[in-house]
C-alpha cells in the first residue's frame, strides 16, 4: 500500500498508460480514474475521515450553509497568496512582503485540506482515486513552501525562492486535478439541477394514488423525468426529482422518514415537503414538485419562473 506522496507518485507512474499528442495528460487521468491501484489506500484513508468526530461541522465544512461546496472556497487564499508571493520574489525590496504572503498561505491550507478530505470521503471510487493524487500533489506543495519559509527565516533566500517556485508548481499540479475532478467527473455539482429545465409545464399525471404504498418511496415519471414519489399516511403526496443532488443516487431506494427522505448512497436528508437538504453531504436541495389529486389520480407539476 502506498504510504505518501512519493509512494502514490510512483504507483500512479506504472498505472498510467502512455499517450501521444494533445491527449496525453488527460488519457493519463482517464487512466488513472480505471485503475484500481490505489483502492487499498482510498478504502483506508476513507474509514478515516468517516471516523473524525466532526459532528455538526462536517455538513459545515461540506458547505452544506453555503449552497456549494466549501473547499474550492477556501482553497483560494493558499493559491492566491503562494502565487502572489511568487510576483513579489520578482520585485526588488518586497522580501517581507513575499515572507508573510508564504506564510499565510501555509495557514490556509489546513482548513481547505479537512474541507477538501470531508467531501473526498463521500465520493464515488473514480473521483476518489483522482482526488488522492490531487491531495498528494497539493502536500507536496505544502511540505515544499514549508521548506522555502523556513529557508527565507534562516537567510537562505535564493534557496527559498526556489523552493517556492516548486511548491507552486506542485499547487498547480493539483488545482489541475481538482478542475478534473469538478469538471469533468462532477464531483461537487449539483447533479440534479437540470430537472427544473426538462420538464415541461403545466400538470402531469404521476400514478393512481392506490397504486402507492403509504410511506415507502417508489420510483415513477412525471414528463418522462424520474422521480420519487412517497405517499403519507394522511393521504398528501410527495414528489420529488429521484436522483440525489450530491451524486445522483437513486432516492427510490432510500428510506422515509420524519418527513425526509434518505439517499442510500451517501446519507443525504431531503425534506419530502420541499426538497430543502436537512443534512449532506449535499450542498444543493432537491428539486420539488406542486402535487394534487385529480379522480384519485395524483398529478405533479414543477413551478416556472415567474410562477
Amino acid at each position: 500500500m502506498p504510504s505518501g506522496p512519493s509512494d502514490i507518485s510512483s504507483s500512479v507512474r506504472h498505472l498510467l498508460p502512455k499517450a501521444e499528442g494533445p491527449g496525453r495528460v488527460l488519457s493519463a487521468v482517464d487512466g488513472l480514474e480505471r485503475s484500481s491501484r490505489l483502492d487499498p489506500l482510498v478504502d483506508s484513508l476513507r474509514r478515516v475521515v468517516h471516523a473524525l468526530p466532526l459532528g455538526g461541522a462536517r455538513d459545515a465544512l461540506h458547505g452544506r450553509w453555503l449552497g456549494h461546496p466549501l473547499h474550492p472556497v477556501m482553497v483560494q487564499l493558499p493559491v492566491g497568496a503562494w502565487t502572489s508571493a511568487a510576483v513579489l520574489d520578482l520585485l526588488p525590496g518586497e522580501r517581507r512582503g513575499a515572507d508573510v504572503l508564504v506564510a499565510v498561505g501555509l495557514a490556509g491550507a489546513a482548513p481547505a485540506a479537512l474541507a477538501g478530505w470531508v467531501d473526498w470521503a463521500d465520493l464515488q471510487k473514480q473521483q476518489m482515486r483522482v482526488g488522492v493524487v490531487h491531495a498528494a500533489a497539493n502536500i507536496t506543495a505544502v511540505a515544499l513552501y514549508a521548506c522555502s519559509l523556513s529557508a527565507r527565516l534562516r537567510g537562505r533566500r535564493a534557496r527559498g525562492r526556489v523552493l517556492g517556485l516548486a511548491g507552486l508548481a506542485a499547487a498547480s499540479a493539483g488545482g489541475a486535478l481538482g478542475g478534473h475532478m469538478a469538471y469533468r467527473q462532477a464531483a461537487g455539482a449539483n447533479h440534479a439541477e437540470a430537472v427544473p429545465h426538462l420538464v415541461g409545464p403545466g400538470w402531469h399525471p404521476v400514478a393512481d394514488v392506490a397504486d402507492l404504498p403509504v410511506g415507502e418511496p417508489v420510483r415513477r415519471t412525471v414528463d418522462d423525468v424520474p422521480v420519487v414519489v412517497v405517499r403519507e399516511a394522511g393521504g398528501r403526496v410527495h414528489v420529488l426529482a429521484e436522483y440525489c443532488s450530491h451524486l445522483g443516487g437513486p432516492l427510490s431506494q432510500g428510506t422515509v422518514s420524519d418527513g425526509c427522505v434518505t439517499c442510500p448512497w451517501h446519507g443525504s436528508v431531503f425534506r419530502l415537503e420541499d426538497g430543502w437538504n436537512v443534512r449532506g453531504p449535499a450542498t444543493a436541495p432537491q428539486p420539488a414538485f406542486t402535487t394534487r389529486v385529480v379522480d384519485g389520480r395524483v398529478e405533479a407539476r414543477m413551478e416556472q419562473d415567474g410562477e
